[in-house]
């Protein structure tokens, strides 16, 4: 299984919709949703491999989490998902061997870290929009199959023959469950940690009764009796769901370039400078009038141009090493925003599902995996939830200009905990853990580049004179070192504070996965990845590091 041609993937799109599914069919019965996974094998993102057994890859990742976004904004009477297949026998056997055994080494960690903050996000919309989730097994469900199921609050598994749990990747690949399978089984499932030593050893997995005293399952039940169960449960958890009730908001697709977050490209210096513009107008006033401008609020559409153009990044332009990041607009606008969002989403589910969303887009800046530059200029407006850009930056440059018009950095009821880091932790408190009395950084009270020095805010405070030359130099200066050093480095350093099962998954497992998909054990001439499937079995280096 040799890399594809020329070592470049295919520029991948991340917009869809659920008529244009290829591989799930949705549908929603009242509080119930069922999503169905029915894998085109013929249907693959690119060509070089068939999507076997309900085998995933990118493209059919796409399509779930978009599903599970438009259930959060488009679905609000939803308060149960069902995850199963359409297929028999067979659950999900887990991302496809072939494509990752094809892929560039970018892409398969790329890969990895999508389906990570896929199944995240899952969880993230049991947790705070009473969204709760049942994974429904029957058949085999084995690897990243298994994986989808950990993340779902249930996992409901045919008590038969064929049904059974599995993590085979060790035993059979040489790499990593690499969907957070290992962190869930112990951190979330609380299995014994010698039960999952040997569940994760087993190539052809665990059945029924043993799955269930394991605790890898919550329920095993007779096929006979298994629809019948399954309806009765989800009916019991949309029952006792805390969603909030509201009638849905279209999710229509993203400009590109859009509205409010522009993206301009340097190949040659290796550097994408992201803008971001605050509102051009008044917040809306109240529920009703936030329903009426949908996907248009400022928020909701900054924060999805801003996603889709954080992913474009990492799939479509792998040699962009930095990101600058500036804003662009009125703070006292961006101000009245956040103002009315926070008040919003105390009552309303779609301001509170807005909010969850930009928390969610700024942990995916978080976990890109480029060097982030915020530059604080003339005509920025770092506030509030724009602040957060500054704050998620490995460095930031703030403008020491002379008279009144220099930038400012202001702070909203949003930087003190609303828009939390993968740690559980506010960007300040993250900042600020060997003195958290900074965090507390006093409301609307705009700080200046030599008050924001001061206080810790920023990195450095370049003058007029200074300041072209400094910015530059530290741009071309950054987009010179090694990529892999630097993805290493800003990893360990962003993931400052507490360990949380997020921050192992993306601080353990990526680093961990990354490390090994490199390996000869793996994907050298005779590693078991890229034999797999093959009559000649794999050949290690037996040598421990």
């Amino acid at each position: 299984m040799a890399e594809i041609p020329g070592g470049k993937e295919p520029n991948v799109s991340f917009e869809t919709h659920p008529s244009r599914y290829v591989h799930w069919k949705l549908a929603i019965e009242g509080p119930v949703a069922r999503l169905l996974m029915d894998v085109q094998e013929d249907r693959p993102m690119r060509e070089g491999y068939v999507l076997k057994t309900n085998s995933y890859d990118l493209g059919v990742d796409i399509e779930l989490a978009d599903a599970v976004e438009r259930l959060r904004f488009e679905h609000p009477e939803v308060r149960c998902l069902i995850i199963g297949s359409a297929k028999d026998r067979i659950f999900c056997s887990g991302a496809n061997i072939y494509m990752l055994g094809s892929s560039t080494h970018a892409f398969k960690v790329n890969f990895c870290k999508f389906t990570n903050e896929t199944r995240l996000y899952l969880e993230d919309a049991s947790q705070n929009s009473g969204l709760r989730s049942i994974a429904a097994v029957s058949g085999a469900c084995a690897g990243g199959g298994y994986e989808l199921a950990l993340a779902c609050d249930e996992i409901l598994l045919v008590d038969d023959s064929s049904s059974a749990v599995s993590l085979p990747e060790v035993p059979l690949l040489a790499v990593l469950p690499g969907t957070g399978g290992l962190t869930r089984v112990v951190d979330k499932r609380k299995v014994r940690r010698d039960l999952a030593d040997v569940f994760s050893s087993l190539g052809e997995g665990v059945k029924g009764k043993r799955a269930l005293q394991w605790n890898l399952v919550d329920q095993a039940i007779p096929l006979s009796k298994f629809e019948g169960a399954l309806k009765d449960r989800a009916a019991a958890i949309a029952a006792s769901s805390t969603r909030r009730e509201g009638a849905g908001v279209a999710l229509p697709p993203v400009a590109s370039p859009g509205e409010y977050v522009e993206v301009e490209l340097d190949p040659k210096l290796r550097v994408a400078t992201i803008t971001v513009k605050g509102p051009k107008g008044a917040p809306a006033e109240t529920a009703a009038d936030l329903r009426k401008q949908g996907a248009s609020n400022w928020h909701l559409q900054m924060a999805r141009e801003l996603d889709l153009a954080l992913l474009d990044l990492r799939f479509n332009q792998p040699e962009i090493g930095v990101i600058v990041l500036k804003t662009l607009g009125d703070s006292a606008l961006v101000a009245d925003h956040d103002a009315k969002l926070m008040e919003l989403a105390r009552t309303d589910w779609f301001a509170d599902e807005i909010l969850h969303k930009l928390k969610r887009v700024l942990k995916r800046l978080d976990l890109t995996a480029r060097s982030l530059l915020a530059i604080i200029d003339k005509g920025s407006c770092f506030a509030g939830s724009l602040a957060e850009l500054a704050f998620a930056a490995d460095r930031s440059y703030m403008l020491d200009a002379e008279g009144d018009d220099g930038p400012a950095l202001s702070f909203t009821l949003m930087n003190l905990g609303a828009l939390p880091m993968s740690n559980g932790l506010s960007r300040l408190q993250t900042r600020f853990l060997g003195d958290p009395d900074k965090a507390s950084v006093e409301i609307l009270h705009p700080f200046d580049a030599a008050h924001a020095m001061k206080a810790g805010l920023v990195t450095f405070t370049p003058d007029d004179i200074d300041w072209e030359d400094e910015v530059r130099l530290a741009i071309e200066e950054r987009a010179s070192l090694s990529p892999d050093a630097l993805t290493g480095m800003e990893a360990n350093l962003r993931f400052a504070g507490p360990e949380t099962m997020e921050t192992k998954i993306f601080g353990r497992l990526s680093a961990w996965q990354n490390w090994i998909f490199q390996r000869p054990n793996a994907v050298g001439e005779h590693g078991a990845l890229t034999l797999y499937g093959k009559p000649e079995r794999a050949r290690f280096s037996w040598v421990r590091t």
